[in-house]
């Protein structure tokens, strides 16, 4: 009976091996990773919960990308990415460890919860809209058919939103040419305070002014910047809360 009940933890132990082998090793060690909360921040800036990923469970088994973040946002994980010799991205959830600093976990709880409410609206038509930029120009549901539409909402003393402003207009001149998008930047501000403000720090956008109550009753936003990208069908293709993220998925978009 002994020899049974070893065999069955030697074939366990196997299984977990294989499994943990077929998609890789941590890229880093998740106990040492828990050490301080700055260890841990320092490292979860690599982590993009809103890029493309295959997700795994705890035991190295595939689940889909809304149990994984349901898992980091209500349960006990950190994500860690695993090695891989090919492009894809494997992010695995490993148990926080109790004398972990509870900053890691809230944390995690709270960037888990946006990205999973991201991700819940791709997919869906972007809500109807008739926007008008500092230029007077009209962006309508109607205008932009058969385009690819990238949306920045952000406000002025959003320090987040601020630092990209360089990153975001080099991603328009590198897409100048593609008649086929286009880029607007929905603001919470004034026309007189985003001039003021734009004659500092310039925006390659489209800036359409006053849109806070548009952003908090249509969309439903709660962290800046988010980055929207609108398929030509207008449909919400991708949500993401940083530029990394962004290049990433316009660059898939723009090919297809």
């Amino acid at each position: 009976m002994k020899k049974f009940i070893c065999l069955l933890i030697l074939l366990f132990i196997f299984s977990l091996s294989s499994a943990q082998n077929k998609f890789g090793n941590p890229e880093v060690d998740p106990i040492q990773i828990q050490k301080t909360f700055s260890d841990w921040s320092a490292y979860n800036k690599k982590i993009m919960l809103s890029r493309d990923f295959t997700a795994l469970d705890s035991q190295s088994k595939e689940i889909s990308k809304k149990a994984f973040l349901n898992a980091l946002t209500n349960e006990n994980f950190i994500p860690i990415r695993l090695k891989s010799i090919d492009s894809v991205y494997y992010y695995k959830l490993f148990e926080i460890l109790p004398k972990s600093d509870t900053s890691i976990k809230a944390t995690i709880n709270q960037e888990a919860f946006d990205a999973l409410k991201n991700y819940e609206m791709e997919g869906k038509p972007f809500p109807e809209f008739a926007f008008k930029d500092l230029d007077g120009n009209i962006v309508s549901n109607e205008s932009i058919k058969g385009k690819i539409i990238v949306i920045k909402c952000w406000y002025i003393h959003c320090a987040a939103c601020i630092k990209e402003f360089p990153q975001v207009n080099a991603l328009v001149s590198k897409y100048k040419d593609r008649k086929d998008i286009i880029f607007i930047s929905l603001a919470e501000d004034t026309p007189e305070q985003l001039k003021t403000f734009l004659a500092r720090k310039p925006l390659s956008y489209s800036v359409v002014p006053n849109m806070k109550g548009y952003m908090n009753e249509k969309l439903d936003l709660n962290a800046f910047p988010t980055h929207f990208i609108l398929d030509k069908a207008g449909l919400i293709k991708k949500v993401v809360s940083n530029f990394e993220s962004l290049e990433i998925a316009l660059e898939k978009e723009s090919k297809l």
